[in-house]
């Protein structure tokens, strides 16, 4: 009995010790996988700070503006908020195409449609003020907006902070910012002889704006021409920028990049038209709809 206890205190001893052992090997599988998902999500924390893609920062509108007449002073204030819309959407669009596109895509897809964007809107706020009052000189020089990527600016309309928030959907302040599509009448304009079409990519065609017109009066007739001269520009620009940015963006950029800011400029330009003739005449109501434009291909 005596010679069996140590042959028993040594088996004992082998299965403690086996036990000790299979337990140290566990934890250092453990933590080898712990350390491994703590790499992997320390890089992939890494990843998401480089590929921060800044904020817009656009100058501030409001300060810049004359005394605005009382009847004014709503579709004014309506507009400065869309202007703030335009920046926020512009900034969730930024975050949401990182990586997207060629070193130019920042430029053409996002800050170029946002400066038509703005361009426009700063348009109607002028004209309102100027139905009652002295219609402010040089704003557009205030459309153009620039990228930090640092990441940290005064986007001067206080919409970095909303970067991110609902969908691309473009909020619409009334009649003035509607464009219905398919509009009827007149032949379709065209951009003169652009080569769009030679390379493959199709070209532009706007609703003609000319042949939708009422009578003229005499003194508006010379402010009517050159808008409607205007668009035909417009139309030529669009249709090179669709040349010389084949390949560029996504399934979407024509659109968000050239139709979308054509049609914001058409808006303003066709307004115009219509505001000149209504000072001598019954101003045309509708003509919004002639502003969108479509790509043949």
């Amino acid at each position: 009995m005596s010679r069996a206890l140590p042959k028993y205190n040594k088996r004992r001893v082998v299965v403690i010790g086996a036990a000790a052992a299979l337990a140290l090997s566990g934890a250092v599988v453990v933590n080898s996988a712990l350390a491994g998902e703590s790499s992997k999500s320390s890089g992939s924390t890494n990843a998401k700070t480089l590929a921060s893609p800044g904020t817009i920062s656009c100058p501030d509108v409001a300060s810049q503006l004359p005394a605005i007449p009382a009847s004014a002073q709503a579709e004014v204030d309506r507009n400065l908020a869309l202007l703030q819309t335009q920046i926020a959407e512009a900034n969730k669009r930024l975050v949401d195409t990182v990586g997207q596109g060629g070193a130019n895509f920042v430029q053409n897809a996002i800050l170029g449609p946002l400066e038509g964007k703005r361009v426009s809107t700063i348009d109607r706020i002028a004209i309102s003020i100027g139905r009652q009052g002295t219609k402010p000189q040089g704003l557009d020089a205030l459309a153009p907006c620039a990228l930090d990527a640092g990441g940290v600016a005064d986007t001067g309309e206080d919409a970095g902070d909303d970067a991110a928030a609902g969908d691309e959907a473009e909020a619409t302040p009334g009649a003035e910012e509607t464009a219905a599509e398919g509009a009827d009448g007149g032949a379709a304009e065209t951009g003169d002889d652009t080569g769009a079409d030679a390379a493959g990519v199709g070209t532009i065609s706007c609703p003609d704006v000319a042949s939708q017109l009422p009578e003229i009066p005499a003194t508006a007739q010379a402010e009517v021409d050159r808008n409607l001269a205007l668009l035909q520009t417009q139309i030529d620009e669009a249709n090179t920028r669709l040349q010389n940015t084949v390949g560029q963006g996504g399934a979407n950029f024509v659109q968000n990049a050239i139709l979308g800011p054509l049609a914001d400029k058409r808006v303003s330009t066709i307004d115009r038209i219509a505001i000149s003739i209504g000072r001598k005449g019954t101003k045309p109501q509708g003509l919004d709809a002639l502003a969108t434009c479509t790509l043949n291909k």
